[in-house]
């Protein structure tokens, strides 16, 4: 085994594609040489199947058996991932599958014939990908499209029965295009009618017929599967065995590997240039990295066309067109110091108009991930100063070959500074953070709680052992709140759950966290084979080997970590969380960790600040739309049916788009009022790693410049027509409440001590 235990990134619910949350993670920044082609010296994949299954048997968690009935759930996810909308498999398919491999896929992969089993069936998948296709093409070339009928099409086919013959099959993408064209019609309408209102020029000129639009879409989608490479093809089936075992178990061939391990150091290797797939086939290049090898050359401009990439200068250029866009970003991406030449179509050019561009590759921070912190000076509500830090961390990064990039040492750098600045509170946000090394929250709860258990881990013999903090004295001990939703996971869940154990901070925000409580290792397969072996591209498994527990001995697992104080959000009504996924393992407990010995829980002040939170929350214009959303996705949900008729699309979307707009325009009313007190209340200010590195000061915080010390990026005319206003001084009404909720904390820690039972109580903050 090799690599370092982390607790994961929790993956959301699949769809379209496989790997498509994996894939898409990275595809966005493209910044790897690897060809799409199987080379003469690339690991056996038979062998590397059977491998896997060897590793799966001897080191999961789980210790499934197997045999007849594993092989049977192998089967069934590696069709659900090939097709998850059930449109090109018939019933006769998936049965034909299920007599040659439902019993015995289990042996076939310990016999080495994993490519027997995945050439098979990619191979007929492919073949109805394409026969579909090209039904789809004449389809939407050659039919009048009816909208007029009252026809529906559902949202979700997870629980639809596979078709029952190719009519059928044939029927699903009909109605999944004539869905697509649809939507297509009736959002050009309102952007246009959007357009106009402002005054501003119709982007939807530009664009190609909406049936033209689809069918290029589409395109993309069928030479992704018709130019799937060997790699690609054991990739699915590999996946698949993996994932039958639990969620975050997943098998990644050496590109996906490396797009991983780039995640988790929060680094790339490439040319620094935000990518997008145009629906005509060709890549965008729609931000560039000021500094970044791109930047630099100076040749790629902003909203340039890619139309083929030469990996490794060579002469021999590989044509781009339609092709995935994790395929684009690899074949961009590569090794420090090497070269890539690209042909690109200047934005400005006409179309037959093209230059050779050659840019050395070199490291990019994805300073987007990166942790900063910041201050919030205001008053109290008698009037008193208050100066409130903040610490954004997007996910627990580190790189475990060099030890300088750790998010526990920027964290403890920002907590320093804010310590030094004096600061009254502090709030930790940790919203939509994944995860990632288990090793950077252990170090990290520390900073908080000083000495003492944070996590606890148990293995498939039930032996556990329980991690304690290095911090013998905490960096900061004041009052602070924590900010989760249902996208924190993992190494989210073991800080936010730990420090609530503790009684240390208070946790504000979804109801609860994701709810993945495993440990994953990443294992390389290659040095599981044969001596003599071919080794190169034998890809990872993240394998589950360990559950981990709060120091008070409950697991996260499905249930997550629980908010103190419950804040309606925009993830209330989604099926988004560990309980949501297939194979997830369930919940339990298990004894305290030694030593554990939580804070006195009062002074955490949980009535008080719930009952001035609840009063805030319920006279909150945002948060009631929240909850108005969330209960209409709701019903939409349970419908499960989608509208193929014009004018109920066109009246749904009317709808939509009068209920936003007449939100907007009491936000505009109320956000000036608010604009103005904070002017007069509130002074934001921000730290970056690079600021703390350099020692400078805290700078004035702008959100409308988030990005643009670092990143340039091409002006969307679509997405300009959104005249939502933006959130008054870049506070979210998640974070202010967080603020809010800390700023009650602090007045009552300040002197407001518990006396016979009751408290004085002080007022809202406002």
């Amino acid at each position: 085994m090799v690599g370092q235990a982390h607790a994961g990134n929790a993956s959301p619910p699949l769809s379209m594609q496989p790997s498509v949350f994996r894939r898409a993670a990275l595809a966005a920044v493209a910044l790897a040489t690897f060809s799409a082609d199987a080379r003469a010296d690339q690991a056996n994949f038979n062998e590397v199947g059977r491998q896997v299954a060897i590793m799966l048997q001897n080191a999961h968690f789980a210790r499934l058996p197997f045999n007849e009935e594993t092989s049977r759930r192998f089967l069934a996810e590696y069709l659900k991932q090939l097709d998850p909308s059930k449109m090109y498999f018939t019933q006769k398919d998936v049965d034909h599958f299920g007599e040659l491999y439902g019993d015995k896929l289990f042996k076939l992969l310990i016999s080495s014939k994993t490519m027997e089993v995945a050439n098979d069936v990619h191979g007929t998948f492919k073949t109805r990908v394409a026969t579909r296709g090209e039904m789809a093409k004449k389809f939407l070339k050659d039919t009048e499209l009816d909208f007029s009928a009252k026809e529906t099409t559902p949202r979700d086919r997870d629980e639809t029965p596979w078709p029952k013959d190719d009519a059928e099959a044939d029927s699903r993408v009909r109605a999944m295009l004539k869905e697509a064209v649809l939507s297509e019609i009736v959002v050009r309408e309102l952007q246009a009618k959007m357009a106009k209102d402002q005054g501003k020029p119709d982007p939807t000129q530009s664009e190609v017929p909406p049936k033209e639009k689809v069918t290029l879409r589409y395109q993309r989608y069928l030479t992704s599967v018709s130019g799937a490479a060997e790699d690609d093809i054991a990739d699915g089936l590999l996946q698949a065995v993996a994932r039958a075992y639990d969620p975050h178990t997943d098998y990644m061939i050496d590109r996906e590997a490396s797009r991983f391990n780039d995640s988790m150091r929060n680094e790339l290797v490439g040319i620094g240039a935000e990518l997008r797939a145009d629906d005509d086939g060709t890549t965008r290049v729609m931000g560039i990295m000021i500094g970044g090898p791109a930047d630099r050359e100076g040749t790629v401009q902003l909203r340039d066309r890619i139309l083929e990439v030469d990996t490794n200068n060579s002469g021999s250029f590989t044509d781009i067109k339609f092709m995935d866009q994790y395929k684009v970003v690899d074949l961009i991406r590569g090794k420090a110091g090497t070269t890539v030449r690209l042909k690109v179509q200047p934005a400005t050019a006409a179309a037959g108009d093209t230059k050779i561009v050659v840019i050395p590759r070199g490291k990019v921070e994805i300073k987007g991930t990166q942790a900063s912190a910041g201050i919030l000076d205001t008053k109290s509500s008698d009037g008193a100063p208050r100066r409130l830090g903040w610490i954004q961390l997007p996910s627990f990064y580190a790189d475990f070959s060099n030890p300088k990039i750790r998010c526990a040492k920027d964290v403890e750098g920002f907590l320093k500074r804010l310590v030094a600045e004096k600061i009254d509170g502090l709030v930790f946000d940790v919203r939509d953070n994944g995860g990632g090394s288990l090793e950077e929250v252990r170090r990290m709860t520390g900073f908080f709680t000083g000495s003492g258990p944070v996590v606890q881990e148990k293995t498939t013999l039930g032996q556990v052992k329980a991690s304690d903090a290095d911090d013998q004295e905490a960096i900061y001990k004041g009052p602070m709140v924590v900010l989760i939703n249902k996208a924190s996971a993992s190494a989210s869940e073991i800080l936010a759950g730990a420090l609530q154990d503790c009684n240390r901070a208070v946790i504000v925000g979804d109801s609860s966290t994701f709810g993945k409580g495993t440990v994953q290792e990443a294992l390389d397969v290659s040095k599981m084979l044969p001596f003599f072996s071919d080794r190169d591209g034998a890809g990872m498994l993240k394998l589950t080997t360990r559950k981990f527990y709060r120091p008070s001995g409950s697991s996260t697992q499905l249930e997550g970590v629980a908010s103190d104080i419950v804040l309606p959000g925009p993830a209330d009504s989604m099926e988004f969380g560990e309980k949501f996924l297939d194979h997830a393992f369930p919940h339990d407990a298990i004894k305290p960790a030694p030593g554990f010995c939580p804070m006195d829980q009062k002074q955490l002040f949980l009535p008080q600040l719930k009952e001035f939170s609840a009063k805030r929350v319920q006279a909150d214009k945002d948060f009631n739309y929240y909850a108005e959303d969330a209960k209409r996705s709701e019903e939409l949900r349970k419908k499960n049916s989608v509208s193929l008729n014009l004018d109920e699309r066109r009246k749904e979307l009317s709808e939509l788009d009068a209920r936003l707009s007449q939100r907007n325009a009491e936000r505009r009313e109320r956000f000036k009022m608010l604009e103005a007190e904070d002017a007069k209340n509130v002074k934001l200010s921000k730290i970056t790693l690079a600021d703390l590195a350099a020692g400078a000061p805290f700078h004035a915080f702008d959100p409308t410049k988030e990005t643009a010390d670092y990143l340039r990026r091409a002006k969307d005319p679509i997405a300009e027509l959104n005249d939502t206003p933006e959130w008054p001084s870049g506070l979210d009404p998640i974070k202010r409440e967080g603020f809010k909720v800390l700023m009650d904390l602090v007045d009552l820690t300040n002197g407001k001590t518990v006396a016979g039972g009751s408290e004085k109580k002080p007022e809202p903050v406002r």
